[in-house]
């Protein structure tokens, strides 16, 4: 019988459990419908990738989903807020030339 290679590892059980990976699916929601819905859906789209990629083993592409998934939901973060500013400005502007 052949002996492994060194960088060789046996794949997961079947009936491990999948890893604890957070999937950010709330806060990518919560983004989606008060700040900025483009990268918000982004967010969504990776943050429900995350249990499934990790419940096929993929812990790999879990974890990338999950980094993903919140570095979207960040960036809707500041573009709403951004968003926000910059209106309020505008606003303000709009109004004290009337």
């Amino acid at each position: 019988m052949q002996q492994p290679s060194p960088g060789w590892a046996p794949p997961p059980p079947p009936n491990a459990p999948p890893a604890n990976i957070p999937n950010y699916l709330v806060p990518a929601i919560i983004t989606t419908l008060c700040c900025c819905l483009p990268a918000g859906v982004v967010s969504i789209i990776y943050a429900t990738q995350v249990n499934t990629k990790a419940a096929a083993g993929d812990i790999q592409g879990a974890l990338d989903a999950s980094s993903k998934a919140k570095m979207w939901f960040i960036i809707a973060i500041v573009l709403g807020l951004v968003g926000g500013v910059i209106s309020g400005i505008a606003q303000v502007i709009i109004g004290t030339q009337r």
